[in-house]
C-alpha cells in the first residue's frame, strides 16, 4: 500500500515531467488567412462583394473590336485584289502608239443624200456626208481663189457624193453643228461650205480629211 510519502513523490515527479503539447500535422490544418492572394482580391468582410455595382464597362469579350479589326482587313485585301487585277488587265491593253494607227470600218447605205452623220474615229468626231449632184455642182463653181485656204472639192474627197472630215473647228478645237448650207461653229462664228472649207470666221483653215479609203462602194475604212 502506497504510503503518503509515496504520493507525494508522484506528484512532484508529474510535476516536474516536461509536458508534451498536441501538434497536429500541418497538412491537415488551413489557416485563415486575411491577405488576398493575386488572383483573388476579394475583401475579408465580404462587404465590397455585396455591394459593389456590376457595371463592367464596355464589352468584355471585345467582339466589336474583332469584328471592326477583320472586316478593315478584308476590305484593304479586297482593295489590293481590284487593283492588282485592273493593273494586270491594263497591260493588256494595246499601247497609245498602237490606238494611233487604229482603223474604223463605217457601212453609209443608211445615210440618205443630203445629210450627214457623225461617227467616232481614235475618239474624235467624223462628219460624213453624201452630198447630192446639185451640191457638188455648186462647190465646184467656186473661185478657189477667192477661199482663205484655196482647196478644190476634187482634192478633198475620193468619190464626189461623200465627204468625210474631222469635225473639229480649225480655230479652237470645238465641234461644229452640220446644217443645209454647210457647217457652222456657234462658239466663235466660223462657217464652213458642204465641202467642209472655211469661207468666213476666226477659223484659218479647212476641216481636217482623215485618211481613209472605200473597201465596197458603200464602206469606207477610216485610218
Amino acid at each position: 500500500p502506497r504510503g503518503p510519502q509515496l504520493d507525494a513523490m508522484l506528484a512532484l515527479k508529474a510535476l516536474t515531467r516536461p509536458v508534451t503539447a498536441f501538434r497536429p500535422a500541418l497538412s491537415a490544418v488551413r489557416f485563415a488567412s486575411t491577405t488576398p492572394s493575386k488572383d483573388d482580391f476579394a475583401s475579408t468582410d465580404g462587404f465590397y462583394e455585396t455591394h459593389q455595382l456590376n457595371k463592367a464597362p464596355g464589352d468584355p469579350n471585345k467582339r466589336a473590336f474583332t469584328y471592326f479589326m477583320l472586316g478593315g482587313g478584308r476590305f484593304l485585301y479586297a482593295s489590293a485584289v481590284r487593283l492588282a487585277a485592273i493593273k494586270f488587265v491594263a497591260t493588256m491593253n494595246p499601247a497609245a502608239d498602237v490606238l494611233a494607227l487604229a482603223s474604223a470600218e463605217f457601212d453609209l447605205s443608211a445615210i440618205l443624200e443630203g445629210t450627214t452623220i457623225t461617227v467616232k474615229w481614235r475618239g474624235k468626231p467624223v462628219f460624213i456626208r453624201r452630198r447630192t449632184d446639185d451640191e457638188v455642182s455648186a462647190l465646184n463653181s467656186v473661185s478657189v481663189n477667192e477661199l482663205r485656204h484655196p482647196q478644190t472639192d476634187g482634192e478633198r474627197v475620193i468619190k464626189p457624193e461623200w465627204l468625210v472630215v474631222i469635225a473639229t473647228c480649225t480655230h479652237l478645237g470645238c465641234v461644229p453643228l452640220a446644217t443645209s448650207d454647210g457647217f457652222f461653229c456657234p462658239c466663235h462664228g466660223s462657217f464652213y461650205d458642204k465641202s467642209a472649207r472655211i469661207l468666213r470666221g476666226p477659223a484659218p483653215e479647212n476641216l481636217v480629211v482623215p485618211p481613209y479609203s472605200f473597201i465596197e462602194d458603200e464602206k469606207i475604212r477610216i485610218g
